[in-house]
């Protein structure tokens, strides 16, 4: 049950001591606020629709009035229990919080700080109302799970300082200052926390070469792109590993065999083989432009950047993550590696142009039991052969579906995302790939962390050669992909005869 409002009536109602305003019972934790958020959605939508465009009557209009007032309120719980919570995780760890002054995180040169007061200064930054204002609470997290990361491929102490490094005020205002002028003035300080920034790339080797502005770390995409914030499936349903280097390597084993003796009976050699599979990361740029306009408050400029950077990075990683073939400098698609594999990944159709029953039958048979209890487990096909898919109720009342529902949700109960980098419904003989199932966890995709930018002043129209008001900057990061498991997969594909 939602929690009771309270009426401004109510003098001891320790959310509202004014009584000036509703207020309401405190949630008992994070999942309750977030469930009422939820609930409060809901019922605003079915006011909406009620309303069917008109406006709202007297009553419907206080009763909506009064859900965004508890949305406010709900939205400012969550963000205070989410701090509690990341408060309580940090004392878990550390068995103990010393509380003491306020520090500023950027008095000494990152460079110089132990690791421990490397992470607590970086996440000083992320929790800060100016640092991390502009970053959802999963982005957040997942900065605080690469801070934290300490593997062969990955060094979140190094990530540490270069958020310091880039998150320093005299760093963002310079940053700032090449986004909106076209020969920027730096103070000493600007200059100094340049000089930092460029010794510290240069030192970590977190970037190719020494040009280039490094994008603060909380508006790089390579950094702070999550799953939940990309319209990427494969992104979002594969491994993702942010490395510190240029190559991801991993360990990989087909597992023990084990087997029953009699009693004294000699034990078999069950020593698996290991395999060390490689990623190499492969260099990602493009163009992106902006207007003069472009706000200077850092955290409307930090959105915006964030997004600039990140759409047109995110687009390319849905295509070459698809169709991508390293023999052209990119990364390995996962439907164009599984394609170039003879066995165990590729199943034809029955009929050449035919997508039937018996072939996504057939294909989730040969997917590995062990593969197909995974939570990680879905499908994956252009809009064209879904759409035959849904089509195969007609003659098998397994796969009817209504047609008002904007895609198959499911598939023999694993999610089913649409892809349309693949290829659609043949028409006749081929081999194009069609349908992939499997473990996406078997999929992994390597960024290095930091994304580097260089300003270009000024934009001219390609007509006429006039200037249009706009700017950009020329963007590059190193990303990889690569199937490393190849049986967690099955392709289906057509038959070529």
């Amino acid at each position: 049950m939602a929690p009771r409002p309270i009426t401004p009536n109510n003098p001891t109602n320790p959310t509202n001591p004014t009584g000036d305003e509703p207020a309401y019972e405190r949630s008992q934790n994070l999942e309750a606020a977030t469930a009422r958020i939820g609930q409060i959605h809901e019922e605003m939508l079915v006011l909406d629709r009620e309303a069917n465009g008109a406006e709202l009557d007297d009553s419907g209009q206080a009763t909506w009035d009064d859900l965004e007032a508890e949305l406010r309120f709900r939205e400012t719980e969550v963000r205070g229990l989410e701090r509690s919570e990341r408060l309580r995780q940090s004392r878990e760890r550390w068995s103990s919080t010393q509380f003491s002054p306020v520090q500023d995180p950027f008095s000494e040169d990152p460079r110089t700080l132990g690791a421990r007061a490397v992470y607590d200064r970086s996440m000083a930054v992320v929790d800060s109302s100016s640092g991390g204002r502009h970053l959802a609470a999963e982005q957040k997290e997942r900065v605080q799970r690469l801070l934290r990361t300490q593997t062969g491929d990955s060094n979140g102490e190094l990530v540490g300082r270069l958020l310091l490094a880039t998150e320093n005020p005299h760093y963002r205002s310079a940053f700032q200052k090449t986004a909106a002028s076209t020969a920027p003035i730096f103070t000493p300080d600007e200059a100094r926390a340049i000089e930092q920034v460029q010794l510290l790339k240069r030192a970590m080797s977190l970037s190719d070469g020494s040009g280039g502005f490094a994008v603060p770390v909380l508006i790089d995409p390579t950094i702070i792109l999550t799953a939940q914030g990309s319209e990427n499936d494969i992104l979002r349903l594969a491994r993702v590993e942010t490395i510190t280097n240029d190559v991801w390597r991993g360990l990989s084993s087909a597992g023990v065999t084990w087997s029953f003796k009699a009693e004294g009976g000699t034990a078999t050699d069950n020593a698996p083989t290991i395999a060390q599979p490689e990623v190499q990361t492969r260099r990602a740029d493009g163009f992106i432009p902006f207007s003069i306009e472009i706000g200077m408050d850092w955290p409307g400029f930090a959105e915006q950047m964030s997004s600039l950077l990140a759409e047109g990075y995110d687009e390319l990683l849905a295509e070459k993550l698809t169709t991508g073939t390293s023999g052209s400098n990119e990364p390995n698609g996962l439907v164009s590696s599984l394609d170039a594999l003879t066995s165990p990944a590729n199943i034809e159709v029955t009929t050449a142009g035919v997508i039937g029953a018996v072939d996504i039958y057939g294909l989730w048979n040969q997917l590995p039991q062990k593969y197909r209890r995974k939570g990680n487990t879905a499908w994956l096909s252009s809009t064209d052969v879904q759409n035959t898919i849904r089509q195969l109720g007609t003659t098998d009342p397994n796969f009817t579906v209504d047609i008002t529902q904007e895609a198959i949700p499911r598939l023999f109960g694993k999610e089913y995302p649409m892809n349309d980098f693949m290829a659609d419904d043949p028409a006749g003989t081929g081999t194009q790939p069609l349908l992939v199932v499997g473990d996406f966890k078997g999929y992994v995709v390597a960024q290095r962390a930091g994304m580097s930018v260089e300003f270009i002043p000024q934009l001219f129209d390609v007509t006429n050669n006039r200037p249009t008001g706009q700017r950009g900057w020329f963007a590059w990061a190193r990303i990889g992909a690569g199937v490393v498991d190849p049986n967690a997969f099955r392709l289906l594909v057509n038959r070529s005869a």
